[in-house]
């Protein structure tokens, strides 16, 4: 095992290494739950292992007098020589290793155990004891680490490696991080602040807006963060991943829970009602189906008048029930989640609080219900701003998206406003996603906070105009990026054709000399 220090190079090598040993034998969408969880058994080991020394120096006391007083507690069926030692019915080892370490660590309940490794269909002894040597050959203690974020900035790199991976399936767990900066920089939370995402994935708009408030004055208290930061996540999989991701970024206080946020939001008071926070932000699963899950339990099957089973839609304007009131300003249809979400972002706002969202472009313009629900929006006077994004950003889709600003507490510049900006040409073009870069974000980010108008890119827009638009908020009713078409002077183009007959004519003259001096 090597003493060197490990770069964060050397550290995202070693672990994409160990995906590889991997591939061929599970999904590659699956890499991540079995690599974060060793990534996470080592590193418990070896900080575990780093404590204990200290303690022993430090107050002259045993070993196993040492190992009672470390901050996080690692049983003996959990520790990396035990595992390491065994050569048959290795993932079952690493089962009870993973269910020990909830046992001992309660904050850990159902994070470590979300990945069975005993399935020896799909990982052999052989294939295991292969990554568990390739895990031994670092130390990941922290006396080991060029630095403290040094684990946090590889897991955020295996995390965007493994949507690559995933392809589409990646969209589930992982935004673009130019997408995340863009919107954190646009709703600028601040110290102190509570930040909150409903659809949280792998925790990555959580950890990037701690680090925007890390650069702010008094955005630190010693080396904590000045924030508290709570999600949501409805997968068991990438809840447990978001969960390892908020440790391995030192942020032991994440409140980050599992269920369905639009049936059962987790983050409630101690009179059950729903928690507030001064900044939401949030990338939910584009136009989910069926998402009130209490009516697609229940749907009723009806015989038709050939005798087949034909099942009954449910009518969510009736089985749409939510006791936190959420819903005021109507019920989304079964088809289309996406105006559920922000309606529950905006129930969690505090009256100050601004919320960043990305949904895609059809709900800028659909009509019938969610007509309505944006025109209740729009005449409520709570979004504040939408900006157009590029196309192909996303791994889960290839249209393209809007990020809405939602404001409760709008300054009187921009009441009874909506700034609209058209993005959608600020990109790096890619093989196979297109990506924000920081000068594109950069420059939404400063056109925005200017809050004057720029030709073919931002309009300041007033509710009566898109009143009179039927509250369509369709980029392209708004700002017209066409360019105009040249103004034809008839008269110069008819005396260029003259011109041009004239050379045509002098050009047969003289190939007929020619013809005629060869005798043709």
């Amino acid at each position: 095992m090597t003493e060197n220090k490990l770069t964060l190079e050397t550290l995202e090598s070693w672990l994409w290494d160990s995906a590889n040993i991997l591939r061929g034998s599970i999904d590659s969408s699956d890499f991540k739950n079995y690599i974060f969880g060793l990534l996470f058994l080592k590193r418990s080991n070896d900080v575990f292992l780093e404590e204990v020394a200290t303690i022993m120096q430090r107050e002259g006391i045993s070993r196993e007098d040492a190992e009672d007083e470390t901050y996080f507690q690692l049983p003996t069926e959990a520790r990396w020589e035990t595992i390491k030692s065994q050569t048959e019915n290795i993932g079952v080892a690493l089962d009870k290793a993973f269910a020990a370490i909830e046992r001992e660590n309660t904050s850990l309940e159902g994070v470590m155990t979300a990945t069975k490794f005993g399935d020896k269909e799909k990982l052999s002894d052989e294939l295991l004891q292969r990554l568990l040597r390739h895990f031994n050959q670092h130390s990941l203690a922290n006396a080991h680490l060029k630095s403290n974020d040094l684990l946090g900035d590889a897991y955020e790199y295996l995390i965007k490696m493994f949507a690559d991976d995933a392809g589409k399936k990646g969209g589930e767990f992982y935004t673009p991080r130019g997408v995340v900066q863009l919107i954190v920089n646009l709703i600028k939370p601040q110290p102190k602040h509570s930040i909150y995402d409903p659809t949280c994935g792998s925790g990555g708009m959580l950890i990037e807006s701690a680090r925007y408030i890390a650069q702010q004055p008094n955005g630190k208290v010693g080396n904590n963060i000045n924030v508290s930061l709570n999600g949501q996540e409805k997968n068991l999989g990438t809840w447990a991943i978001g969960k390892l991701n908020m440790l391995l970024h030192n942020f032991t206080d994440a409140d980050i829970r599992k269920g369905d946020t639009l049936t059962d939001p987790k983050h409630r008071n101690n009179d059950n009602e729903l928690q507030l926070f001064d900044r939401v932000i949030a990338n939910p699963p584009f136009s989910m189906d069926g998402w009130w899950s209490p009516a697609e339990a229940n749907i009723v099957v009806k015989l038709d008048k050939n005798g087949k089973e034909k099942k009954v839609t449910p009518n969510y304007k009736k089985e749409v029930s939510d006791p936190y009131g959420r819903f005021q300003y109507g019920i989304a249809p079964r088809g289309y989640a996406d105006l559920a979400f922000i309606q529950h972002m905006i129930a969690v706002l505090k009256e100050d609080g601004k919320a960043g969202v990305v949904l895609p472009h059809g709900t800028l313009f659909r009509g019938s219900t969610e007509g309505k629900i944006r025109q209740a929006l729009l005449e409520a006077d709570l979004i504040e701003a939408i900006v157009g994004l590029p196309s192909g950003l996303f791994y889960n889709t290839g249209i393209p998206a809007s990020v809405w600003l939602i404001n409760k507490n709008k300054t009187e510049a921009k009441k009874g406003k909506v700034t609209i900006i058209d993005a959608s040409s600020d990109f790096k073009e890619g093989k196979n996603q297109n990506e924000l870069l920081p000068e594109h974000i950069k420059k939404i980010v400063a056109t925005y906070d200017a809050n004057t108008e720029v030709d073919k890119y931002m309009r300041i827009v007033d509710l009566d105009e898109i009143a009179e638009n039927d509250y369509n908020l369709n980029i392209s009713r708004y700002i017209d990026t066409s360019e105009p078409e040249p103004i034809i002077d008839v008269k110069a183009v008819q005396a260029v054709l003259a011109d041009l007959d004239i050379q045509e004519a002098d050009i047969d003259d003289k190939l007929n000399e020619f013809l005629k001096e060869l005798g043709i």
